[in-house]
């Protein structure tokens, strides 16, 4: 299909604007020309809106190209205006060209028109669709910003070096701060000083590597508050993804931080809790650990005087006296490791988890609970299961909860007497499996379900801590703590861990 050409031909000479006319008609335009040679007709012909293109003589008798150029620009600027004269001189024709005509031609080489015309054409089609594009955009842009303004949360814009350019209507409610303020970097002002360095660390680093921003800070409000707000920005690209600016939301966490503090809070309490429970079970035990740490010390005093007397003697027993000193050392590390043992119960050090050992740490238990059993007339058997593997646990918890497990059943059978029996093996599907059984007086009627509530007891003295704070060791390793009567007398603690 012929390209439909709507021409303003500015020409008083017949003979030119016909040719004219045939040279565009023979490279198959189809021309539609609106002829004129006064200003008056000029003017009223720029207001026909179909029109594609001005063809201008320079000089006419009564008026001028530059002046039609001149109008043309204010009535028509995106109208391509081509001069096409035979009296142009190159110095005006340049200046034409600098006030804004798109080209000229001379009438003595009119074989430059086609291609100037179509240049022409081109170039306007061009600037057209990027208008267009350029419209679409920034009615695209104010559609978001008001769809961002209707939103309930606070939202900005920030150019490519990071400074503001925009802030929604709640920015502006929150902070007190108008749009003018908050331009460039002045939402600073709103940062606490205690975030301000890590929140512009973390921003800078977004703006360097385009990565989306992401970063937790406190944020003044219009009152002089601080509240917690998790900022998210994401870059916008160009088509050669070279960022343009940067959308992004502030969103109100105060009420999920505070939850946070408070969890933290009570984690705490909770730990101290168990460190004062600890602590308190180890009072009670005092008389049996200065018997426990008696013996070994006493043993260490016997095999030194031995040695001692080895060497005074006319002829010294070299080979006695070592067996001596060597057996006065064990007994010394003998001691050494049962006051580790007590420290390390004492210790309020940040939980740690290591690869231990059940059987060991029933063993040690044992060991260090043998004497309270024995004032009692209660023995201790441990069962152990030698293929036991290793778990990754806490190592001074599981002994608390070990020897709150062994001390419970020990008083459950004060008075009587009977038999402690601890006992380590594995579960069908696994799991690591550690028990006590007494045989003591059993778990309290209708009350088995609350033993492990915090602040519940049954002993006159007790403070309710020791099994509620057991259970939540067990389980902070991934186990589970439960009771359950034994068949005839008494009652068997267990609880599971997983194995490595």
């Amino acid at each position: 299909m012929k390209p439909r050409l709507r021409i303003l031909l500015l020409e008083d000479n017949v003979a030119d604007a016909e040719l004219v006319l045939e040279l565009l008609q023979a490279e198959h335009f189809v021309c539609e020309p609106i002829r004129v040679q006064t200003r008056a007709e000029f003017v009223a012909a720029l207001e026909n809106h179909d029109l594609d293109l001005i063809l201008g003589d320079y000089t006419l008798p009564a008026f001028d190209g530059l002046s039609a150029l001149k109008l043309a620009l204010t009535a028509r600027p995106d109208l391509p205006f081509i001069f096409v004269s035979g009296t142009i001189g190159e110095e005006v024709a340049i200046e034409a060209l600098k006030i804004g005509a798109t080209d000229y031609v001379l009438k003595t080489r009119l074989s430059r028109l086609v291609p100037s015309v179509r240049r022409a054409l081109r170039e306007t089609r061009g600037r057209i669709e990027r208008k267009k594009a350029e419209e679409a955009a920034r009615r695209s842009e104010k559609e978001l910003l008001e769809v961002i303004e209707a939103i309930p949360a606070m939202a900005f814009t920030n150019v490519a070096d990071g400074s503001n350019a925009w802030a929604n209507r709640q920015w502006v409610d929150y902070t007190g701060l108008s749009v003018q303020s908050t331009s460039g970097l002045g939402w600073q002002a709103t940062l606490h000083p205690d975030d301000v360095d890590d929140h512009m660390s973390r921003w800078q680093q977004s703006l360097a590597t385009g990565e989306p921003f992401e970063s937790e800070a406190r944020h003044r409000n219009a009152n002089g508050e601080y509240r917690w707000f998790l900022v998210r920005a994401v870059p916008l690209r160009d088509e050669h993804g070279k960022v343009r600016k940067w959308y992004g939301t502030l969103t109100d966490i105060e009420d999920r931080k505070r939850a946070e503090q408070e969890r933290e809070r009570l984690r705490q309490l909770e730990s101290d809790l168990a460190y004062v429970s600890r602590v308190m079970t180890m009072g009670e035990l005092a008389a049996s650990l200065a018997h426990e740490i008696k013996q070994p010390i006493a043993a260490a005093v016997i095999h030194a005087q031995a040695c001692t007397r080895w060497l005074c003697r006319d002829v010294p027993d070299v080979a006695a006296a070592c067996r001596a000193a060597s057996a006065t050392v064990m007994d010394a590390e003998r001691a050494a490791g049962i006051i580790d043992r007590v420290r390390s119960l004492y210790r309020q050090d940040t939980p740690k988890r290591e690869l231990v050992d059940l059987n060991e740490i029933i063993r040690e238990m044992t060991v260090l609970l043998n004497d309270t059993a024995n004032r009692n007339s209660v023995s201790i058997r441990a069962t152990l299961d030698p293929r036991l593997p290793a778990t990754e646990a806490d190592r001074v918890q599981l002994q608390q909860v070990l020897m709150n497990l062994m001390l419970n059943g020990i008083e459950a059978m004060q008075g009587k007497g009977g038999e402690l029996a601890a006992a380590s093996g594995r579960t069908e599907d696994g799991q690591l499996l550690i028990s006590v059984s007494d045989s003591g007086i059993g778990l309290p009627v209708d009350k088995s379900q609350r033993m492990f509530d915090a602040f519940f007891t049954t002993k006159a003295q007790g403070t309710g801590m020791g099994l509620s704070i057991s259970r939540r060791i067990i389980e902070s390793h991934g186990g589970r703590l439960w009771a359950s009567p034994n068949t005839g007398r008494g009652a068997t603690f267990q609880f599971t861990l997983p194995p490595t």
